[in-house]
């Protein structure tokens, strides 16, 4: 077994494909991680915008909250509504691209392609967070921790999106069991105590505040706030990955993740505010995340606090996975319309969009890096291309109701579901509009210089395949009038069966075969098997080829004093190109074949060299074809004539 085949799996065939979607059980893991792990970050981002006000910063987070969980309902019901317009997938792009234009198509596609890679980053680097909370002497190790979790995460995803929901279904839902209980029993403990229980072990005191309370530090924190929303669209994205009937699937777990992720929000917000629980600077060794400190003080540090801890940080870490399902699929679409290379499109080995992965990969951990693998660095870039594309999703479905996508069933427009999304895209608008407002300074500009880039490589591409198509149309029937042979040209190091063969070919092709043998390339003296090689090509190769009645094949020798072998080559080619003006030039590459990974080490590689060269020097009247010769042919050969294996010899390939 290959290590390809022991880490990522057996190669899967495309009939299984169906096999390998999801149900409501593994869709939840699959897709729901990033808006579940959102609840330890979202309600963080916010207090950390609070901390100026000391003591009374968490009183300001349940109201918050509350217009985030209004926020939160609108999208869910948008959502159901996109799902069911559109059973195929109706992410942002496609709903953008179809009913508001290719320009703003390509919009959705930027600003989700960047929120995506934004999300691995920032769930990973939370998860890290949460681990480094529960042992903080990890806190050095940060960045390393974050690349170790983005590895593993790809490794699982390149072995399948049901291998991925399998694999994540266990943290996800120790993750919602622990918290779930552990918020019910404080909000059970806060109501018997009037709303301000004891804590078992006390978080850390905040002070007195340093700034005024302002609307203006309220819109900031609930532009944070948001960012605890960034995952909702992601069942939409995905439908295509569901079973059947895949809108029942999405719709359920869309459901389940909308319903759970309301429940952590607002009830971390109600007891962050009873038990005056902060954020803390997570640069600082002594650092402890929010869901840290409140799960210490309702049940202390004991063995519930660290399952409930190891679960967070699973989450958190494996948030990221709702991306590496869908920016592939993503990706897939935006490819297909020719915006991305078309590799993207291409199906790897387990039935998932491999490059897509190992991009999102190469590019979230660049973020990792550069901003040190800490949360709060990475939080003023996200959200934007989150509620952006939320934007022009909700905005694109109201333009589909409009124009007759649906109706109530009597042939009614459908004004109630056009009603839904054009509130949807109005509070979505509003929301973006104060995120940017919000964060532009703190670092939501790179965010915004990012997307029009993106939309500029995109363009980029595409103009690249219609070049490339209107050089290679051809609206005229085939020519066949001048279709003479070709002049073959076979460079040769000796003759030898692999050259044999190649001129056995050659003459098949043409009566016009030149082999050319380049002198000198490994020595700086004469070399002596220049008079042999003449020699043997009159007795070997012209002498068969007249008493068959064919024209023999030539034999050019070419001196090389500086020991290249393309650059004299491409000289006598330019010369025959001369010579015979209206003929295609072919030339005939001999190759040996290794069968072994220690056979390239005793070998050169001059034949791949070659072949590359002349495929990069081009033109319209060269052809490239390759001869191979596999060693295991010669010993079997040999020992077929003598009874006992042959010698190969090992001259010069």
């Amino acid at each position: 077994m290959s290590w390809t085949s022991l880490l990522l799996g057996r190669r899967l065939a495309t009939r299984e494909h169906t096999e390998r979607k999801l149900g409501v059980w593994t869709g939840v893991p699959a897709l729901g991680l990033d808006g579940l792990g959102s609840s330890a970050y979202g309600p963080e981002a916010a207090l950390t915008i609070l901390a100026p006000l000391g003591a009374m910063g968490p009183r300001y987070i349940v109201p918050i909250t509350a217009v985030l969980l209004v926020l939160l309902g609108l999208l869910y019901v948008s959502y159901r509504q996109t799902i069911t317009a559109y059973p195929t997938g109706g992410g942002s792009y496609t709903v953008a691209k179809e009913n508001l234009g290719v320009h703003a198509g390509l919009l959705a596609a930027a600003a989700l392609m960047i929120d995506y890679v934004l999300n691995v980053a920032v769930g990973i680097s939370a998860g890290i967070a949460a681990l480094v909370s529960a042992f903080p002497r990890l806190h050095p190790w940060t960045l390393w921790l974050c690349l170790l979790a983005l590895a593993l995460l790809t490794l699982v995803n390149l072995r399948g999106t049901l291998e991925s929901g399998w694999a994540f279904a266990l943290p996800t839902y120790l993750f919602l069991a622990s918290f779930l209980a552990l918020l019910g029993l404080g909000v059970a403990r806060a109501l018997l105590a009037g709303g301000h229980p004891q804590p078992v072990i006390p978080p850390p005191h905040l002070g007195a505040a340093v700034a005024p309370v302002t609307i203006w530090l309220l819109v900031r924190a609930f532009a944070s706030g948001c960012t605890a929303m960034t995952g909702v669209e992601a069942v939409s994205n995905g439908v295509s990955a569901f079973r059947d009937p895949p809108v029942k699937h999405a719709h359920g777990t869309l459901t389940a993740i909308v319903v759970s992720l309301a429940a952590l929000l607002g009830g971390i917000a109600w007891l962050a505010r009873g038990f005056g629980i902060g954020a803390m600077d997570q640069t600082k060794p002594d650092y402890q995340s929010v869901l840290s400190q409140l799960a210490a003080a309702l049940v202390g540090r004991n063995v519930f606090y660290y399952v409930a801890i190891g679960s967070l940080l699973a989450v958190l870490t494996l948030s990221a996975n709702t991306s590496f399902v869908d920016f592939p699929r993503l990706c897939r679409l935006i490819a297909a319309d020719r915006f991305l290379p078309a590799p993207f499109a291409v199906v790897g080995r387990r039935l998932v969009f491999s490059v897509g992965i190992l991009f999102l990969t190469t590019t979230s951990g660049l973020l990792l890096v550069v901003f040190g693998g800490i949360t709060d660095r990475l939080i003023p870039l996200f959200a934007v291309g989150a509620f952006l594309a939320f934007t022009l999703s909700q905005t694109g479905m109201v333009m589909h109701w409009w124009r007759g996508g649906g109706n109530e069933g009597d042939g009614r427009p459908a004004w109630r579901h056009l009603a839904i999304n054009g509130l949807g895209a109005a509070t979505t608008g509003v929301a973006l509009a104060v995120i940017i407002a919000a964060k532009f300074i703190e670092g939501a500009w790179i965010t915004l210089l990012a997307i029009p880039a993106l939309i500029l490589l995109f363009k980029l591409v595409r103009r690249y395949y219609e070049r490339v198509d209107r050089n290679l149309w051809e609206p005229l029937p085939l020519e066949l009038a001048e279709n003479e042979p070709p002049v073959v040209v076979i460079p040769t190091e000796s003759l030898n069966k692999l050259t044999k063969q190649a001129l056995r070919f050659g003459m098949m092709l043409s009566p016009e075969v030149i082999a050319v043998h380049l002198s000198a390339l490994e020595t700086t003296d004469e070399d002596p098997e220049t008079e042999i090689l003449k020699n043997r090509w009159r007795e070997d190769v012209e002498q068969p080829a007249r008493r068959t009645g064919l024209p023999p094949p030539q034999l050019i020798l070419l001196q090389s004093p500086y020991r290249k072998f393309i650059d004299p080559l491409f000289k006598f080619l330019d010369s025959v190109e001369k010579k015979y003006p209206s003929r295609v030039i072919a030339v005939i590459v001999p190759e040996l074949v290794k069968s072994h990974w220690w056979q390239h080490l005793l070998h050169n590689r001059r034949a791949r060299q070659l072949r590359a060269a002349l495929l990069q020097r081009g033109g319209s009247r060269l052809v490239v074809a390759a001869v191979p010769w596999h060693l295991e042919d010669g010993e079997r050969a040999r020992a077929d004539s003598s009874g006992r294996p042959g010698r190969v010899s090992s001259t010069g390939r």
